[in-house]
């Protein structure tokens, strides 16, 4: 079976401003790297579809839903906290990043594909149920674990290798042992939420300024292992942001593209032994436009070997 590469240009219309390092340019410059690589397996490619806001609730809180729709502007920009920010097109790319993840997650457990990876923006792994920060708006990997949920899996887990803590995936989940929560960060950092929650469902991996392939694949060995052996998902879910490579200005992590076709390749092996090779990665953070095209290559070149 084939991976399944889901992105839309329309993701490219949102934009937080001219100088914002979330910018158009990262789908871009991903997507054309994506297309220039020679793959073994062709990837299935596909534009991603629009989710309906009435399935936001799963994840969201319907009083949420409502700001965030009317905040929504026909021109100019609108301001959710210092760094999140709407244009007349980031409700609609918001929605494709959305229905994105849980498209690739249902095709995923019908098996039409065996794996996919969602080239879509923005982020969302930062977003709370209730806040919009750090550039996410919904959060697009807890909407597409509650859509597996959903369909009957009993236990999931998210893998989280962004520099930044996914703190709005453990806010969501915290309270669900069904959903084993991985996240590996710089510490301490942006955004300083929920980084030390002590709950068995949740992992945390906290890595020191300057840290580099050795520590974060140590972390990963040490920490992530043992959790997904004992939670044995049914799935597995990745924000797959990219920030933590050494050219990247928002951060000071000093991982290098090998070490994301390391991890890519300890998911699949996990998935190969727990959750029958189902695994849904979506694009969370990266901000240098050479190291995000080549780390992003380099992760599906993972998921894409055979079986």
């Amino acid at each position: 079976m084939h991976t399944l590469y889901l992105s839309h240009p329309n993701c490219e219309l949102h934009s937080m401003g001219a100088r914002h390092p979330e910018s158009p340019q990262r789908l871009q410059s991903l997507n054309a790297a994506v297309n220039a690589a020679s793959w073994a397996r062709p990837l299935k490619m596909e534009q991603a579809p629009l989710l309906n806001v009435a399935h936001l609730t799963s994840t969201h809180p319907k009083h949420y839903i409502d700001a965030i729709v009317e905040q929504s502007p026909d021109e100019g920009t609108v301001a959710l906290d210092a760094d999140t920010i709407m244009n007349p097109h980031s409700l609609n790319a918001a929605l494709l990043a959305a229905g994105a993840g849980v498209n690739a997650t249902q095709r995923i457990i019908k098996g039409d594909v065996r794996n996919a990876f969602c080239a879509v923006r923005p982020p969302g792994h930062h977003a709370e149920s209730s806040i919009a920060m750090g550039f996410c708006i919904f959060n697009s990997v807890a909407l597409a674990a509650e859509a597996a949920l959903a369909s009957g899996l009993q236990r999931v887990a998210i893998l989280d290798f962004d520099v930044h803590h996914g703190n709005g995936t453990v806010e969501i989940f915290q309270e669900r042992p069904e959903v084993l929560v991985c996240s590996s960060f710089q510490w301490p950092f942006y955004p300083g939420r929920f980084d030390q929650v002590d709950k068995p469902n949740i992992v945390l991996s906290p890595l020191k300024e300057g840290d580099g392939s050795g520590e974060f694949r140590a972390a990963i060995e040490r920490d992530w292992t043992a959790a997904i052996k004992n939670h044995q998902p049914e799935m597995i879910f990745v924000s797959a942001g990219f920030d933590a490579h050494a050219a990247d200005p928002l951060a000071g992590l000093n991982l290098h593209e090998q070490d994301y076709q390391w991890v890519g390749e300890q998911i699949v092996d996990w998935a190969a032994q727990y959750s029958e090779q189902r695994v849904m990665a979506i694009l969370e953070g990266g901000y240098n436009l050479d190291a995000l095209a080549l780390s992003g290559v380099r992760f599906i070149t993972a998921l894409n070997q055979p079986a």
